[in-house]
């Protein structure tokens, strides 16, 4: 079943663990009551792969995930042949004699052998309904394997040459995702409905971290959420998006940490910093101007 409102769709994702705003549960809902992909764009590390299974969840609907990588092709993301079962069948067909090569043939371009991935996996009936597809980081392709994606999208069907198209009795959910790395072309984002996910404000951070870190302090969580807001102000190469909030937390759990100090931060940078450039930054009194200017922040 479907989400029947917007507040359904905050109400129903919050259960699942994702605090939803509302332009983003907007944009969720629309999708879904028109049938539109989605494509999420922002910043690794804001909740743009996450929201994906929340819906999946939500809905009892199973997840397919496509992680996108250079050089990701039409074949590899649609189906391939298992050529270790088709070589044992032409083994054993030449070990009996007398094998009918055109019955060979069609029985080793069958669907007993042939492998889905998940462009066709998300084409075909799915126990619970039509599946959500999950196109993750979409940006690490390049153009040719875009415009196939567009054709796919188009009429929800793809083709297995030996086999024929395959069309969804039911078009999949689909949701797109990418860190901007490059630009998508603009035929594939008509064909969805779009939305910038961005860094949270304070506040729902923090209620993020509630739902995802609930044994934290409040006070803890607050300056937690305090220094890596604060942290994003900062020249990095890489900021820490809220994934690396909810990891920083447990860290500082299961250190047992009450409350954030400079030693603390510097012996826990590597939750949240990726890269030793970043991490040098905040070495010596760095963290603690930081730890400073967040608690400052706090308190207005």
């Amino acid at each position: 079943m479907a989400f029947d409102s917007i507040e359904a769709v905050q109400e129903q994702l919050s259960a699942e663990g994702y605090v939803c705003g509302r332009a983003l549960a907007t944009v969720v809902f629309l999708g879904l009551r028109l049938g539109r992909p989605l494509f999420l764009e922002g910043e690794a590390g804001t909740g743009k792969t996450e929201i994906a299974k929340a819906i999946a969840s939500a809905l009892g609907r199973k997840l397919i995930r496509l992680q996108c990588f250079e050089g990701l092709d039409a074949a590899s993301a649609v189906y391939e042949w298992n050529f270790a079962g088709q070589m044992i069948a032409i083994r054993a067909a030449e070990a009996t004699g007398g094998a009918d090569k055109s019955a060979l043939q069609q029985e080793l371009f069958s669907e007993d052998y042939l492998i889905g991935r998940p462009l066709l996996d998300a084409m075909r009936p799915q126990e619970g309904g039509a599946p959500v597809l999950l196109i993750d980081e979409i940006d690490r392709t390049d153009a040719p394997f875009e415009a196939f994606l567009l054709e796919a999208l188009s009429e929800f069907q793809v083709t297995v040459p030996e086999l024929g198209t395959i069309k969804a009795p039911e078009p999949p959910i689909v949701i797109l995702t990418s860190n901007r790395t490059r630009e998508v072309h603009d035929a594939l984002k008509r064909r969805c409905l779009y939305h910038w996910v961005d860094y949270p404000s304070f506040e729902r951070e923090i209620d993020i971290l509630n739902s995802r870190a609930p044994e934290a302090a409040e006070q803890l969580s607050r300056e937690v959420v305090a220094f890596v807001q604060q942290l994003r102000t900062e020249d990095l190469f890489k900021k820490p998006g809220v994934a690396e909030t909810i990891d920083w937390a447990k860290c500082l759990l299961a250190l047992d940490v009450i409350t954030l100090s400079p030693d603390v931060i510097a012996d826990t940078l590597g939750a949240i910093l990726k890269y030793q450039d970043d991490i040098q930054k905040l070495q010596g009194s760095e963290a603690k101007r930081i730890l400073d200017e967040a608690k400052a922040e706090m308190s207005l």
